[in-house]
């Protein structure tokens, strides 16, 4: 479903979350961590499910407290050694801290420091810390404490925290953030309230959450299709027992939270002599589910999410990237969704389209429900296909005008073959943008339809076989929602 139906109030969240966080702020005496779960800037997993929410919400909220904040970023080295990928974006999760420094540093929000998580001399986090000292960042370790979290004796000791670097702040609001879930960030709160404790400094905790949502059901598919977003990290959403048990209420809350709440409270218990908190959702900040406006809207569009990122999964499967209880765990949560494949109406259009010209297609829903269509030809792939034929669509233009001259496309195509080694003359998306932007100069319907190319955001498309990373990085750029069948052409 392709829709510009809002089903979430964006300036009432704002609103309801600044004035909880400086609530939150007030309730602790020299100092908050503030853990920032899900990503701090372009969430754009939070817009696709929560119609109406900006990707840039959170950092719009950081800016009404940039004076008295600082942000430190974390980062799990192992994920550095294995080049792990923020897969909405398409970049490594180390490259991905320098894009967030700098992107913070822009909007004048200061970040004092990156830590390294489950540090343990990997070659690759040696070579980050040197790029990030180079540019004059402080750089921390954090490193791996046997039997966590459970072991509390020896994470509250000095063999345990204590073995930790303390990481330097001077303002009041500390803001933790990461490139990605599993960085370490809680623990990293953590460590700092002990040894801040061991400074004598009044120090406390708090996170803010988007996902799970606490006060929408369990099986809500928002809720559901978070669950479906980090079906890697195995992560649960559950009903918070100790939130039962304290106020007799039900919320929502997930297993990472609810099996260190116990190390939180006795931390908590043991710096402050008693615990601010008596749950897992009472230490969250986080007002999204009372700006859901449309639940209607919000169901719909979390329902394709899950769709996506089973397709998602499916496709790095293929290549070897996704193991195969992933799979499994995505197909059940479509199960508890209630929903299919064929409720993602783009995947029967494009796979009928295949069957139709024996090569193959790809299909795009447009915001009004539209479905259009692009094969594969001589001069163009199935996607370069649909992105014209989408861009004739919004510009009202003949199906059977040229956009783009051959005198353009031709000596593309030659480049391609002849010099640079291609085996497939057809342009990519990337080539097929720049003809068209080419042929604008003299053309009244390319310069149309190049006018047209923002309408392109939020539409949905699939193609019926994985296509290349430069495509499916041009379908990023442009915000549209790409599925691809599990196989390779």
């Amino acid at each position: 479903m392709s829709s510009n139906k809002i089903g979430f109030d964006n300036d009432k969240y704002l609103k309801m979350q600044s004035e909880h966080i400086r609530e939150r702020i007030a309730q602790f005496g020299d100092k908050l961590y503030l853990e920032f779960g899900g990503k701090l800037f372009d969430d754009f997993h939070a817009s696709r499910v929560l119609p109406g929410f900006k990707p840039d919400s959170k950092l719009q909220m950081l800016m009404q407290l940039k004076n008295e904040a600082e942000i430190v970023i974390v980062i799990n080295a192992n994920d550095i050694e294995k080049n792990k990928v923020r897969g909405d974006l398409g970049i490594t999760y180390d490259i991905e801290v320098i894009r967030l420094i700098n992107v913070f540093s822009k909007k004048g929000l200061y970040v004092s420091s990156v830590v390294l998580t489950q540090y343990a001399e990997q070659a690759g986090a040696d070579a980050f810390q040197n790029r990030l000292e180079a540019q004059g960042i402080r750089v921390y370790h954090h490193y791996h404490i046997n039997g966590y979290p459970s072991n509390l004796q020896l994470i509250m000791s000095d063999e345990g925290y204590g073995k930790n670097d303390y990481i330097e702040t001077t303002r009041k609001l500390v803001v933790i953030t990461a490139p990605g879930p599993g960085s370490g960030k809680m623990a990293t709160c953590l460590s700092q309230l002990y040894h801040e404790h061991k400074c004598n400094i009044s120090a406390g905790y708090a996170k803010f959450e988007t996902f799970p949502i606490w006060n929408i059901p369990l099986r809500h598919p928002v809720n559901i299709a978070y669950e479906a977003a980090t079906s890697d990290l195995n992560d649960v959403n559950m009903i918070d027992p100790f939130h039962l048990e304290a106020y007799g209420k039900t919320t929502v809350n997930y297993n990472r939270d609810v099996e260190i709440f116990p190390v939180l409270n006795a931390m908590f218990e043991m710096i402050l002599g008693e615990s601010p908190y008596k749950s897992p959702t009472d230490m969250g900040v986080n007002m999204a589910g009372n700006c859901i406006i449309d639940d209607e809207v919000t169901c719909a569009a979390a329902k394709q999410e899950i769709i996506r990122r089973y397709y998602v999964a499916m496709c790095g499967y293929k290549a070897g990237t996704v193991k195969e209880d992933e799979i499994y765990k995505l197909e059940l949560l479509m199960k508890q969704a209630g929903i299919t494949t064929a409720d993602r109406k783009v995947v029967d259009a494009a796979l009928k389209r295949e069957r139709e010209t024996g090569a193959p297609a790809a299909a795009m829903e447009l915001p009004d429900g539209t479905i259009l269509t692009g094969r594969t030809s001589n001069l163009l792939g199935a996607v370069s296909a649909l992105l014209l034929n989408a861009l004739k669509h919004f510009g009202g233009i003949e199906e059977e005008a040229l956009l783009m001259s051959p005198e353009v496309i031709e000596p593309i195509q030659n480049l391609k073959v002849n010099h640079l080694g291609n085996q497939n003359p057809r342009l990519h998306t990337d080539e097929t943008l720049l003809a068209l932007s080419i042929c604008a100069n003299t053309s009244a319907n390319a310069k149309c339809a190049m006018e047209q190319i923002s309408k392109l955001r939020g539409c949905e498309v699939h193609s019926t076989v994985i296509l290349s990373p430069v495509d499916e990085r041009i379908f990023k750029r442009l915000g549209i929602n790409l599925t691809c069948e599990p196989k390779y052409q």
